[in-house]
């Protein structure tokens, strides 16, 4: 059968070389090799353990202070590859990136993941404002293509956002935290279907855990058993203070 895509071929979203598929196959091994799930990371916020942390298998951060959800599991740090890549879906409206980072998720983690019990999967929202000025919610592109078994419901509209007074791009945890103190909310007409679930909330970046915790305490406020993490990009230790443009 004729395919277009020999006609006219895909470029890598990573290194931009054309050819048939959206990420190619040297960007994939590479990803593949420097994927989180070959380090040790903190097992409630996915974030690399030090040394000395490795034995509770959590960070000193979410030990101390343990955070609403549960678990997260993310697929790379925010140095990788990926970055450039989220960032053009972002920010130029390439739509098509989402197909290519949903999968490389597919690809890297998809066989390793625990989806014993998982009910239902959303993503984080954008407030009304933002999402006209963008025309789409990017961490709802790429959840929607992950391939998840079909027990899994995927929902675009449960949870809701007020617009922030302004961005967080630049801003430190404490800031980010005071921010988004009350910022999400339940459609009223999905209330009643999470209570008693194990709820998986997508997000694109993870770096100071803020948005994230808030929102996991409104999903067990309103009844959910369980809330875990998908992450596409994780944020380093030493970059949370000082990350811009996420």
């Amino acid at each position: 059968m004729f395919s277009i895509a020999k006609l006219l071929p895909n470029a890598c979203i990573i290194c931009e070389s054309f050819q048939d598929d959206l990420v190619c196959l040297g960007c994939l091994k590479k990803l593949s090799d420097e994927a989180l799930c070959h380090y040790e990371c903190c097992r409630q916020c996915g974030i690399c353990l030090t040394a000395v942390e490795l034995s509770a298998g959590k960070c000193d951060e979410c030990r101390l202070e343990p955070p609403h959800f549960d678990e997260s599991v993310c697929l790379a740090s925010y140095e990788s590859g990926l970055q450039k890549s989220l960032h053009n879906l972002k920010y130029t409206k390439r739509i098509s990136v989402a197909h290519g980072l949903a999968s490389t998720w597919n690809h890297i983690l998809a066989s390793r993941l625990d989806y014993v019990e998982i009910d239902l999967a959303m993503p984080v929202p954008l407030s009304q404002k933002k999402l006209c000025e963008r025309g789409f919610n990017q961490s709802w592109e790429i959840l929607r293509r992950i391939q998840v078994p079909k027990t899994i419901q995927k929902l675009a509209c449960v949870l809701q956002r007020h617009h922030a007074p302004h961005d967080l791009v630049g801003s430190d945890s404490t800031s980010r935290a005071e921010t988004v103190k009350d910022m999400f909310y339940l459609n009223p007409r999905f209330k009643d279907s999470i209570k008693g679930r194990h709820v998986v909330i997508f997000d694109d970046v993870m770096t100071s855990k803020a948005t994230l915790n808030e929102i996991a305490a409104v999903l067990k406020d309103n009844g959910a058993s369980r809330v875990l993490n998908w992450v596409l990009l994780r944020t380093p230790r030493y970059m949370t203070k000082r990350l811009q443009h996420v």
